[in-house]
């Protein structure tokens, strides 16, 4: 079983959505966590956004790097510029991916101008969850057999 960390700043949507997805795609053949480099909670318009999906992310909690020193890694996702640059040192023998991703708690606007760049982000984030899977995990679940 592959074990696979994906970081942001502060764990609240970005890393929430990703953690979301992988689990989904990974269907049981991998272990997916998510942490940030600060902790601001899980945005509630992330919540309702994979909602829509059909994704119940809402008992997400969020988390500190530090948190999860003690786990091997197989895999370190960052979905944004900011945690790539920021991380503290974290010791791993992972594979490091880096796929930044727009902030959608940054967005203005309408309520349904917001939401709409949370839909937008999601599904960004849903394209590189599914591919980073099938590339990484799957494949090699196949490979195997």
């Amino acid at each position: 079983m592959k074990n696979i960390l994906v970081l942001c700043t502060g764990n609240s949507c970005r890393s929430q959505l990703a953690e979301g997805y992988l689990r989904h795609f990974a269907q049981g053949q991998a272990k997916v966590y998510s942490a940030g480099i600060e902790t601001h909670g899980v945005n509630p318009r992330a919540i309702a956004a994979m909602a829509e999906e059909g994704l119940d992310i809402s008992g997400h909690t969020s988390n500190h790097i530090d948190e999860y020193r003690e786990i091997p890694f197989d895999y370190i996702i960052t979905v944004c510029d900011h945690a790539q640059e920021n991380c503290p040192y974290f010791p791993s023998q992972a594979a490091r991916f880096h796929q930044n991703f727009t902030d959608p708690v940054k967005a203005t606007g309408t309520e349904e101008e917001i939401k709409a760049t949370f839909r937008q982000v999601r599904d960004q984030i849903k394209t590189y969850s599914r591919q980073f899977i099938t590339d990484n995990i799957l494949s090699q679940t196949i490979s195997a057999n």
